[in-house]
């Protein structure tokens, strides 16, 4: 079976405060994209893990792929298989690919092997191999809050508009992303501002990472300017970075000054 793994950006993004735990409260927004991965995975006698495309750092092993097909199998009785990944979501992106991987991992073994886990199983399961990964599991556009990993429904929807994603070609770890934070409860709720028209966001929905990474990568701010320049309705960076991201009203021309950096774009 063959399945496509997607990214997701973030429409605003507030880290409101430190949990006694070390990671950090949240609210956000994340909206599936069609950027993707391919993830195939079939019988084999013994189980095995390969990847190709964008490389993977890290013991492959340890993949989040191969955990999820671990988490599953000391509950259920699977079988071995063979596991290939293409990689082609940027990894340290913000766009949460790996995240995606293995939500849609734990979702195709379940499929191909008729576990009959439902979908709030599927996501607990996910919640153990990170903080995005539950998300995935239903893949629609979902208010989140504290880690990242709790749902709930908002009447966000871009259909009819377009996206344009920018990689600078660099990536951002989440550790020097959060190194700088300064969590602070929001005058006023993501929620209620994102449920506002799409042309008032640029002056009230925000990342908080912008203020501690542009001064950093001051690159970043440069992409996110010329998005604007290019007539986006509105422009972020997604997740922790280093992805920018522009929408817009109709389809983009892509400027020059992207022509060096890994870029992506589809209709919503």
């Amino acid at each position: 079976m063959l399945v496509f793994p997607n990214a997701k950006i973030n429409l605003g993004l507030r880290i409101t405060e430190k949990r006694a735990d070390g990671f950090h409260n949240l609210q956000s927004c994340f909206y599936p994209v069609g950027w993707s991965d391919a993830l195939e995975v079939i019988p084999a006698d013994t189980f095995s893990f390969t990847s190709a495309g964008l490389p993977i750092p890290g013991d492959l092993d340890k993949n989040l792929c191969v955990k999820a097909y671990n988490l599953l199998k000391a509950d259920y009785d699977l079988p071995p298989v063979q596991m290939h990944l293409h990689k082609i979501i940027p990894i340290g992106a913000g766009l949460g690919g790996g995240s995606a991987d293995a939500a849609f991992a734990l979702k195709l073994l379940n499929e191909r092997f008729e576990l009959g886990i439902d979908v709030t199983q599927l996501e607990d399961y996910a919640r153990k191999l990170g903080s995005d990964c539950a998300f995935f599991i239903r893949n629609e556009p979902m208010y989140c809050l504290e880690k990242g990993d709790v749902f709930e429904k908002i009447a966000v929807d871009l259909s009819g508009y377009y996206v344009l994603l920018v990689y600078p070609n660099f990536a951002i770890s989440t550790a020097e992303a959060y190194a700088a934070i300064k969590p602070r409860q929001p005058e006023i709720a993501l929620r209620e501002q994102l449920l506002a028209p799409i042309e008032t966001w640029r002056t009230t929905i925000h990342n908080d990472f912008e203020d501690s990474l542009f001064p950093t990568y001051p690159l970043l701010a440069e992409i996110k300017q010329q998005l604007y320049d290019a007539d986006a309705v509105y422009a972020s960076m997604s997740g922790s970075g280093s992805t920018l991201y522009g929408i817009f009203n109709a389809p983009v021309i892509v400027p020059n000054q992207f022509k060096y950096y890994s870029v992506w774009q589809s209709k919503l």
